[in-house]
């Protein structure tokens, strides 16, 4: 089973080294002062409690050096995928799955969901369809990722907390597809349940996603301080609750209440949202499929979403005054 990890960031390193590590064929996209240190002296992975490990992995900048893949597992951050999707081709057979753990609302949501809301696209995730158009929607096998992690400097990726990469179909079947990918991660010391319905866990973790990234970014808090303060807590709540009834006019079943949420956010410690970590690093932020997607499913089923609507308007000017958004 040959596996592409297209997006070697945080993200995508961690789970490539710990692929490569268990003896998977494993391969990675990568660009810039990364790929190059990976080239010349592989991958550093440092978690705690262990020593640091230097993993060599095929890496490429090129697709095309790499070859048709059985899964391209896309771990890019969601607005950089549209400009990149038809650079994947050569990694494509007819048969090859992509496996989305893209953060936010996935351009694919509405495909098997059912319902009046069947087909729906979303332009805030998937400007001009390209993703849909491209793609097709029937290779993807959704995915949630939780662990965080961040590249310290080039070719060195330190795992911060989580293990788990929760699979689910579209149409919420236990495929063989997903159940051979949960094996290869599961085999590389991963936690890879395969879900029924994997939207639900898609908005829970989006709930973190669109309150915490976006207000971290603008008062520069890490995750303790931000859910810990009485203030700011009250704003996380107001967005989570105004997402969740959206996501319950969609038929989502949430597992957790709202404070459970931010409890869990707080748990995670003095860390930094990758959207801060982006806004520190002059990195274009994270907005659309995080923020903006979800306002966008407010018009669609028609919720009101003051909150997020002011602080979506806020961070989009914080972020292009930082010359990290377009517009």
């Amino acid at each position: 089973m040959k596996i592409c990890i297209f997006g070697a960031g945080a993200i995508g390193g961690f789970v490539g080294a710990k692929l490569a590590e268990a003896g998977a064929e494993v391969s990675m996209v990568a660009r810039g002062p990364h790929l190059s240190e990976m080239k010349r002296n592989g991958l550093t992975l440092l978690e705690e409690g262990l020593n640091p490990r230097r993993i060599k992995i095929k890496v490429a900048q090129d697709p095309s050096e790499l070859g048709a893949q059985d899964f391209v597992f896309v771990t890019l951050k969601a607005h950089s995928v549209p400009s990149v999707a038809e650079s994947m081709a050569p990694l494509f057979r007819e048969d090859t799955t992509i496996v989305s753990g893209v953060n936010g609302v996935p351009w694919w949501y509405f495909y098997k969901v059912g319902g009046e809301f069947e087909g729906t696209r979303l332009s805030s995730v998937d400007p001009d369809n390209k993703q849909w158009n491209f793609f097709g929607p029937e290779r993807v096998l959704g995915c949630v990722v939780y662990p965080a992690a961040e590249v310290t400097e080039p070719g060195v990726i330190r795992h911060i907390e989580g293990y788990k990469f929760s699979l689910g179909e579209p149409g919420g079947e236990k495929s063989q597809r997903a159940l051979q990918f949960s094996e290869a991660l599961r085999s590389a010391g991963l936690k890879a349940p395969v879900r029924k319905k994997i939207r639900d866990e898609i908005w829970v973790k989006l709930w973190g996603n669109l309150s915490f990234n976006p207000i971290s970014a603008l008062t520069h808090a890490t995750l303790n301080i931000l859910c810990e303060d009485r203030d700011t807590r009250q704003v996380l709540r107001a967005m989570m609750l105004e997402a969740k009834a959206i996501g319950e006019k969609l038929g989502v079943n949430f597992p957790i209440d709202v404070d459970q949420r931010i409890n869990g956010g707080a748990a995670v410690g003095s860390h930094k949202t990758s959207m801060l970590q982006d806004l520190e690093l002059a990195r274009p932020l994270e907005i659309d499929a995080i923020l903006g997607s979800v306002q966008e499913l407010g018009k669609i089923t028609k919720t009101t979403t003051p909150t997020i609507d002011t602080v979506l308007a806020i961070i989009k000017l914080r972020a292009r005054t930082a010359g990290l958004y377009p517009g």
